[in-house]
């Protein structure tokens, strides 16, 4: 005898359950670590610094999304702040994976780009995406402050980034609707910090 399927309906309610549950504990666990990042990034950006992002799949949506918030803008109305998503040149992707391996795809835009006091994320649900450790790793090598958007355990990406923001949970979709909501929070302290790029006009 086949047991019946959860409605549709349960089963949205379920994960909504789910979500609300691990933005809760989120909220309890990370605020700190969310006004660090904020912070850092303000800081960098007033002093004519920049973000670089970059993770994989999702992840590279992620750093885009951030990217694009800054170069454009979030809520309030500013001027563009300078933001690089590291997954956006398929060009220097490809070239890279090819001629080196893709685990350098980060890592060598990383050395090339990252100046110091510039502020980088790197973000992967598993923590263990070695691109994005190594990425990390050159850009902290260069003088940035780096900061890592993980989950689960939080791999060995919390151990090389200086701050890790590790959200509570081993699900792969939940993780990822943390970090777009962390970084759409750190958008909204930068818009109420009225953070301007203090570069001259060309």
């Amino acid at each position: 005898m086949s047991v019946p399927l959860p409605s549709a309906e349960t089963r949205a309610r379920a994960i909504l359950d789910e979500h609300l549950a691990v933005a809760d504990d989120t909220r309890s666990r990370l605020i700190p670590g969310i006004v660090t990042l904020a912070d850092a990034l303000s800081d960098a950006l007033e002093a004519g610094r920049k973000l670089i992002v970059f993770g994989n799949g999702g992840s590279a949506a992620d750093a885009q999304h951030f990217a694009a918030e800054l170069t454009g803008h979030f809520q309030a109305e500013r001027g563009p702040l300078p933001a690089i998503a590291l997954s956006t040149d398929t060009s220097a992707l490809t070239a890279i994976a090819n001629d080196y391996s893709f685990d350098e795809v980060f890592a060598r835009q990383a050395t090339a780009l990252t100046s110091a006091g510039d502020v980088t994320v790197g973000i992967s649900t598993s923590g263990r995406a070695e691109n994005v450790v190594r990425g990390i790793q050159s850009a902290a090598a260069r003088g940035a402050r780096t900061f890592a958007l993980t989950g689960g355990t939080g791999g060995r990406l919390a151990e090389v980034a200086d701050v890790a923001l590790i959200i509570p949970s081993n699900l792969t979709a939940r993780i990822q609707e943390m970090h777009i909501t962390i970084i759409h929070i750190v958008c909204a302290l930068l818009d109420e910090r009225s953070v301007a790029d203090p570069r001259p006009d060309p």
